[in-house]
Order: C-alpha cells, then structure tokens, then sequence
C-alpha cells in the first residue's frame, strides 16, 4: 500500500516520503481500516518536526485521525465488525496518511450518517475538543462572552458552532482579511483580524470593559499573553495547543490578583482514561449533526498526494477550516 513516512525530522514538504509498504496487521483490541478519507491535524505538523509531546520511533506512517471502513479484527474486538464505518484516532505508527491504518477498538467511534466521509474524518477531533474544553473544562455558560483564537481554523471553527449552540456571545479572531468572512459565515457574533486591530482593545469595547468570560487558546505565545489582559474577572482562559510554537510562561501573580482560571486541555487524556464517557459525548454530537445544528467545515477535499503540500500550509497558518485528504 501506499503510505507517507517519516524517515527524519523537519518541516513536511521536505521529510515527508511516499512508500510502498505492506498493509499492517491488526494486533489485539485493534482493527484494520480502509481510509476513506484523513485530517490534517496540527499535531502532524509538529510530528514532522519533531516537537509533539508525544514522540513516536521512526520510520512511521503519519495522520492521527480518519474515516475508514473496518476491513479485518484483530484478537479480542468485540464491539465492531467488518464494514463498519468509524472514525476516530489512529494507532501510531500505522497512521492515516495512507491506503490502510489501524485504530484500536476503543478509539473507534461510529462515524455519523448525516456525514460524508470527508465531513466525518475531522468530526472527532473538532468537535470532541471543542465539547469537552468549554463545557467540561471552562464551564461556558448562557449569556457568557467567549473569545475564540484561530476562530476560522479547523478546531476554531467548531468552536464557534459548540459556542453559539450554548448560547454564548462569540467574538473569532483571525490572522488575515480573507479568514473574516468564514468565521462569520460559521456564526461568530464579532470577528476581529488580528493585523488589522488590537483584539485587547476590541474585547474591553464591546463587554463594557469586563473582558471576555471564556477564552479559547490553540495558538499560544502572544495570543495567551495579550489575553490575560482582556479575561473578566472569574474568566477562564482554556489552553488547548501552541499552533504558534511559542509555549508561553503564566504570570500567576496575575491570576492571582485578577481571579482567572488558567486550564489545560488535552482531548487525548481523556480518550485514554474516560473511554465510556467519551462515547457519551459523542452520542450527544452526532444526533446535533442529524438536526444541522453543526456540521465540519471542510474547505479543501485533497488526494493523498498533496499530503505534504497541505501540511506545509497548516503549519505556515495559510489554511481556513478542515483540510482533508482522500486515497
């Protein structure tokens, strides 16, 4: 089968390799899939460079999340049978940038009906993260002001959706004149361009100088810092990844004196300790899909080929929404 490796580090256009490689083999609790269609994640991006968290022993076939029909059971899978149709994370290093993966049994999830398979690929990881940090971590609350970075990103714009369906004001802020018009079209109340106008400034205005209740942070460095001087008191500032490369260092000193809550948020941890309860979740979500009441936003539908050309994209932040690969 075809697959992209990793044989060094660096930047994707240029360590990426197109092999042929024997299909995997399915070990216990793990199945064997047929990739309908594959994410782009930053956490790809970050793996070509080597600078995740988690590391993986090369070579390997990256793409950590995808669509893909059940084609073999490894020993010991008892909740899913051949044909199934799941999405969910991959078992590393049998990644998804590739013809075949393994996922393990309970990292795969049914993929929603209302969605196609490029639709439902990113659907796991968008909206899992979203739900889980600003309802179970932050607390979002109706009526509250919610300050989403990176909002016409592929995670920043199910942030919007989760936002608006809880009935928070949403206020999107993006890199460049082009990403406005997603983020609004996505249901954004407010949209600022970050180049164009200070986001502190804006957030003090509209909330009457009580500043943002919940903040929504995958990009880190200077949008944490600045953000600390525009979270109300009692906000909560969820940090959810450092898209900018830049891991920023808390005053807490200052969430000290000003009340704030500073909260992690890792959608991985919990699929690996709260597997039961991640299904619940998911179950909720699926059925806001079978209503319309939030859909992935896919804006590029790209062949396995072009894998390291959109990466290269991803990490530069040239990309709105989900980037989708289809073998």
């Amino acid at each position: 089968m075809k697959a992209w490796q990793i044989l060094r580090h660096g930047e994707p256009e240029d360590v990426l390799e197109l092999v042929n490689i024997d299909r995997p083999e399915p070990g216990p609790c793990q199945v064997l899939v047929r990739v309908l269609a594959a994410t782009a994640n930053f956490p790809d991006v970050l793996m070509c460079r080597g600078i995740y968290q988690e590391k993986v022993a090369m070579p390997f076939t990256l793409g950590v999340e995808s669509c893909g029909e059940v084609v073999a059971l490894g020993p010991g899978v008892t909740s899913l049978a051949v044909g199934d149709r799941v999405i969910g994370d991959t078992a590393l290093p049998h990644g998804a940038f590739a013809e075949y993966a393994i996922m393990d049994e309970s990292a795969a999830l049914s993929a929603p009906p209302a969605l196609d398979d490029a639709e439902a690929a990113p659907f796991f990881v968008t909206y899992e993260t979203c739900w889980m940090a600003l309802h179970r971590r932050a607390r979002l609350q109706p009526g509250e002001t919610l300050l989403i970075h990176a909002a016409a990103g592929g995670v920043g714009t199910g942030a919007i959706q989760v936002g608006k369906a809880a009935g928070a004001r949403v206020i999107g802020v993006v890199g460049s004149a082009d990403k406005v018009a997603l983020a609004k079209e996505v249901g954004a109340d407010i949209v600022i361009n970050r180049q164009e106008q200070d986001f502190v400034s804006v957030v003090k205005e509209v909330t009457g100088g009580k500043g943002a209740d919940v903040i929504f942070d995958p990009v880190g460095g200077e949008s944490f810092y600045k953000s600390t001087k525009c979270i109300a008191f009692e906000g909560r500032i969820v940090v959810i990844g450092f898209a900018s490369g830049d891991i920023p260092s808390a005053a807490l000193n200052h969430a000290l004196v000003k009340n704030y809550d500073i909260i992690g948020f890792q959608a991985r941890s919990y699929r690996i300790r709260q597997v039961s309860e991640i299904r619940d979740y998911h179950a909720a979500l699926v059925k806001r899909t079978e209503s319309g009441a939030i859909r992935t936003v896919v804006t590029e539908r790209l062949s396995l080929d072009e894998v390291p050309d959109g990466l290269r994209r991803l990490g530069a932040g040239a990309t709105t929404g989900r980037i989708v690969f289809i073998p």
